[in-house]
C-alpha cells in the first residue's frame, strides 16, 4: 500500500473486519466519490433557507439587513416554501461537486505523496493537502458552475423562476451557455481558498485536538469521544473557510444575479464593506456543512469498509536522519 494520509475520522459502527476492496483501486476511488455525493448534496441542500437569505443578503443589503431581518422579510413575502427555493439545483449541482471534490481530492493526495515519497510526505504534508485539494477544486467547480448559476437567479432575482425547470431553459434561451460559467472564474476564487482551508485545516486540527487536547490516543477514545472530535475540527475549519472565501462568494452572488455584469463590475459595485455583507449567515452555514460533511464522508468510509491509513507519523527513516545530525 502506497504511503498515504486520508482524512481523520472517526469509527462509529462495528463492521465486519477487512476491507472491502484494495487502497487506490478503480472502486476505492468510486466509493470515496459516492461518500462526497452523499456529504455535499445532503448538507448543502439542507441549509438552502441559510444561502437563500444569506445571498440576499450580499444582492441586496438594503432590503435585507440582516440574517434575522432577512428571514423575516422573506417569510412575509413568500411564506415558508419560499425560504426553499432553489433546492434542486443545490441538490445536483453540489452532489456532482461532491463527487469531485472528495473522489478527485483522494486521487491527487495519493498521487502527490508516491511523487513525493513518505519523508517528503510528512514534512510537507500540510502543503499536500492544500495540492491536493485545490487539483480537486478545479474540477469540481466546472461540475457545478451551471447549477450554481441557476441557483442563484432563482434566489434572487425576483419574478425570474421559482423552479430549475423554469430557469435551465430560460437561462439558456437568453444568454446560451455562456450564462452557465460566466461564474466560473469567481467561483474559483471562492471554492479554491475555501476547499484548501476546508481540508487542511481540518486534517491538522484533528492531528492538534489529539495531540493537545484529548488526554488519550485516537484509538482507545469511544466512538462518541471520536465523533465530538470529529464535528468540532469540521466546524473550526468551516469558520476559517467562510471567511477566506467570503468576498468571492458576494461577488459570485451578484454576478449571477446581474445580466451581463462581469466579475469586476460585481466588485466595484459591492465596495469594500458591501462583500462582507452575509458573513455571520456563511459562518453559520458552512461550519455545520463542514462539520456534518466529514461525519457523512467517513460514514461511508466505514460502511463500505474502506482502506482507511493511519494518522500522519514520522518514517523510521526521517527519525534515524534526525537522530544522526543531532
Amino acid at each position: 500500500m502506497p504511503r498515504y494520509f486520508g482524512a481523520m475520522s472517526m469509527v462509529f459502527a462495528l463492521q465486519p473486519e477487512g476491507d472491502s476492496c484494495e487502497f487506490g483501486s478503480a472502486k476505492y476511488y468510486a466509493l470515496c466519490g459516492f461518500g462526497g455525493i452523499l456529504s455535499c448534496g445532503i448538507t448543502h441542500t439542507a441549509v438552502v433557507p441559510f444561502d437563500l437569505v444569506k445571498c440576499r443578503i450580499q444582492v441586496d443589503p438594503e432590503k435585507y439587513k440582516n440574517i434575522f431581518n432577512g428571514f423575516r422579510v422573506t417569510l412575509q413575502e413568500d411564506g415558508v416554501r419560499g425560504l426553499g427555493k432553489g433546492w434542486a439545483p443545490t441538490l445536483i449541482g453540489y452532489s456532482m461537486q461532491g463527487l469531485c471534490k472528495f473522489g478527485f481530492y483522494e486521487v491527487f493526495k495519493n498521487l502527490y505523496s508516491s511523487l513525493l515519497g513518505p519523508e517528503n510526505t510528512y514534512m510537507w504534508r500540510t502543503s499536500l493537502y492544500l495540492a491536493a485539494s485545490a487539483s480537486a477544486e478545479f474540477f469540481a467547480d466546472i461540475a457545478l458552475s451551471p447549477m450554481e448559476a441557476c441557483k442563484v437567479r432563482i434566489q434572487t432575482q425576483a419574478g425570474f423562476a421559482n423552479t430549475l425547470r423554469e430557469a435551465f431553459p430560460k437561462m439558456r434561451a437568453d444568454e446560451g451557455l455562456a450564462a452557465f460559467y460566466k461564474g466560473l472564474v469567481p467561483l474559483w476564487m471562492r471554492q479554491i481558498p475555501y476547499t484548501m482551508m476546508k481540508f487542511a485545516c481540518f486534517e491538522r486540527t484533528v492531528e492538534a485536538i489529539y495531540k493537545h487536547v484529548v488526554p488519550k490516543p485516537r484509538a482507545e477514545c469511544s466512538k462518541g469521544e471520536q465523533l465530538v472530535v470529529t464535528f468540532v475540527a469540521g466546524y473550526i475549519a468551516g469558520v476559517f473557510c467562510a471567511v477566506v472565501s467570503h468576498p468571492a462568494d458576494s461577488v459570485v452572488s451578484l454576478l449571477n444575479k446581474d445580466k451581463g455584469s462581469t466579475a469586476v463590475q460585481a466588485l466595484k459595485k459591492l465596495g469594500p464593506k458591501g462583500v462582507w455583507k452575509g458573513l455571520v449567515a456563511r459562518i453559520i452555514m458552512i461550519g455545520t456543512l463542514t462539520a456534518l460533511q466529514w461525519f457523512i464522508y467517513d460514514s461511508v468510509k466505514v460502511y463500505f469498509r474502506l482502506p482507511r491509513p493511519p494518522p500522519p507519523e514520522m518514517p523510521e527513516s526521517l527519525k534515524a536522519k534526525l537522530a544522526a545530525s543531532q
